[in-house]
């Protein structure tokens, strides 16, 4: 009976840490594809009446921005997987 039971609490730790994972990996593509798509390309227009450092924002997103948000990014979620990882037992240290 112990073994099933601590089957059963593996499956579910399993299974919470997959669906935090697949929350942050989801929350990072949303983020991704605003700035990428939404800002680069649907809403430029819009975002182009903005001028910030002499350079129209749509502009400055489809060039630039959107690879510092990439960035960042990155590290976000490395940093949040390292605490999802440690949360549910299955970090490497």
């Amino acid at each position: 009976m112990k073994n099933y039971m601590e089957s059963t609490d593996e499956a579910m730790n399993a299974e919470s840490h997959w669906s935090a994972s697949i929350k942050l990996i989801l929350g990072c593509l949303f983020v991704w594809f605003i700035v990428s798509y939404g800002f680069g390309i649907i809403l430029v227009d819009q975002l182009n009446t903005i001028s910030i450092g002499g350079y129209q924002l749509g502009f400055w997103f489809a060039q630039q921005g959107s690879i510092y948000t990439f960035v960042v990014l990155i590290f976000f979620y490395a940093w949040r997987m390292n605490r999802i990882d440690h949360e549910h037992g299955v970090n490497e240290e």
